[in-house]
């Protein structure tokens, strides 16, 4: 059923589900702008930790919308991969969200509701409205989105920016595994026939509509915050977010999820995992000691 699963080299391996968990706060208090002294990272920080759970559910929903459609042996080990690292995301941003929650940052509550809830169970049915190609094509989009994110994420000037310890920790393996599935629930859309015109479509809007969104947000939950009220310092601040490594340049290498024929595999960030695989899961890695369990393949 539609398209053929593209050679990529995303399809000679599977995304690993690393059981991990993290110690906020465990070696010392985290301070209430993590970001060293940084009131818009920390805030920006803690309103897309705060969304990355009820959305990562819903990215799995989408495709699970679509398993009995998969028919390609290999790429059905790549969606239970990506099924479980985005699992294992929602679960430890979960356990941040409580710090957050405990320091001082109520918006992130909002996002902060369980299976029984009543915000969850309208979240569903609205999903469930949604035409399936739509809604896959908004997980793949998303994924392009966070997968730009995570490579900036991974560079030398992010690395350098001073902050808590262990949500770094927590950043840097959330941002290799969102490279390591970076294309599935794309091959997942082009393998059951997802038109193109609703991906790029798609795209255009979120394009659009995220960093307007994402800012009012952040302005939002500064506002909410008695520590953050200087004007001044966020306002330097916040022209420093734009201009600085994250989010300079961010719309050009978005732009290219638009392009007619774009694959996600077409921005090559395999010898960026390869470092931060050693680095953070080799032999002597940084996060060798949080792993709860064995890592495992997908399979």
């Amino acid at each position: 059923m539609g398209a053929a699963q593209p050679e990529s080299l995303s399809a000679r391996a599977y995304p690993k589900v690393r059981r991990i968990r993290f110690r906020f706060g465990d070696a010392r208090p985290m301070k209430r702008h993590f970001v060293e002294g940084d009131i818009v990272l920390s805030h920006l920080t803690a309103l897309l930790s705060a969304i990355f759970p009820p959305g990562e559910e819903g990215f799995i929903r989408s495709v699970r919308r679509f398993a009995d459609h998969v028919t390609d042996p290999e790429l059905k080990k790549r969606v239970a991969g990506f099924i479980g690292q985005e699992s294992v995301h929602g679960q430890e941003h979960r356990r941040l969200n409580e710090q957050l929650v405990a320091m001082g940052y109520p918006l992130v509550r909002l996002f902060m509701f369980d299976h029984d809830s009543r915000r969850h169970k309208l979240l569903v049915r609205y999903e469930n409205r949604l035409p399936g190609y739509l809604h896959l094509a908004m997980t793949a989009a998303a994924e392009h989105y966070t997968a730009t994110l995570a490579q900036r994420m991974l560079t030398d000037e992010m690395q350098a920016i001073p902050g808590d310890p262990e949500v770094r920790n927590l950043l840097n393996w959330h941002a290799i595994e969102e490279l390591e599935h970076k294309s599935v629930a794309f091959d997942v859309y082009r393998a059951v026939g997802g038109p193109e015109w609703i991906r790029i479509g798609v795209m255009a809007v979120i394009y659009v509509l995220t960093i307007p969104v994402v800012t009012g947000g952040v302005i939002l939950s500064i506002l909410m915050d008695p520590t953050g009220w200087h004007p001044i310092t966020v306002w330097r601040q916040t022209i420093g977010v734009f201009r600085g490594p994250l989010l300079k340049g961010v719309m050009a290498d978005l732009r290219k999820y638009m392009r007619p024929g774009f694959h996600p595999d077409d921005i090559d960030t395999t010898e960026l995992l390869e470092i931060w695989r050693q680095q953070l899961f080799g032999d002597d890695g940084a996060l060798v000691d949080r792993l709860a369990l064995k890592s495992r393949s997908g399979s």
